[in-house]
């Protein structure tokens, strides 16, 4: 294998440094993130480094670049404290990465790049009508980080909407049907598939295959 040491990565053009970089952690969910502002514009933004926090309580957290990157998004989630996350797919994927093009603020990403804005359980954020998986969530802190000014939000989960045939006996949702899409770097799409699942790992026993 090459070395890339640290100096050689940061002398490179920006957007090559930005795709290795990206890349080095894996494939990662990629979503559509829907908030309104104060004056009821909605906003849409592209988001790939969201994360399970946990179940109990039910707890997901997303990273938030720079507000001079990109304000909106989290302007709009603390001023309201609510916002909703949206699986993105492939038959309107160009619409999707559309919505991470830097639209000035009173310009609703829905309405430009063609994408549904709905309403559901009086939940003031909107969900993008055409995702197969969505779900809701209030604010609840969002924690600084010194490192490059960016932002690590975490919301409490409110409301999801998932097909029930993409939902297993055991809870697990099988995302290749519903064909949520993933990414890599910042701006590659991919439709995962799956290979393998197993049993809970226990220390004293082989691991056994369990049916997908």
């Amino acid at each position: 294998m090459k070395h890339f040491s640290i100096d050689k990565i940061q002398g490179w053009e920006r957007f090559f440094r930005a795709n290795f970089v990206n890349s080095l952690s894996g494939f990662k969910p990629v979503s559509l993130i829907g908030t309104r502002d104060s004056n009821k514009i909605d906003n849409l933004g592209v988001f790939s480094n969201i994360v399970h926090i946990g179940a109990n309580p039910a707890c997901i957290g997303f990273i938030n670049r720079p507000k001079e990157a990109a304000p909106h998004t989290l302007a709009n989630i603390e001023s309201s404290g609510f916002y909703t996350i949206n699986h993105m797919h492939s038959d309107w994927l160009s619409k999707a990465h559309q919505a991470s093009a830097k639209y000035p603020a009173e310009v609703s990403e829905f309405e430009a790049v063609g994408l549904t804005p709905v309403f559901k359980e009086n939940f003031p954020a909107p969900f993008v009508g055409e995702s197969h998986v969505q779900y809701a969530l209030e604010l609840s802190e969002i924690i600084p980080l010194k490192i490059n000014n960016s932002f690590f939000v975490i919301g409490k989960l409110l409301h999801a909407f998932v097909d029930e045939s993409f939902v297993s006996k055991d809870g697990l949702i099988d995302l290749s049907k519903a064909s949520s899409l993933v990414s890599l770097g910042i701006d590659a799409y991919y439709l995962p598939s799956p290979v393998k699942r197993y049993a809970y790992a226990k220390y004293d026993r082989p691991s056994s295959e369990i049916e997908l």
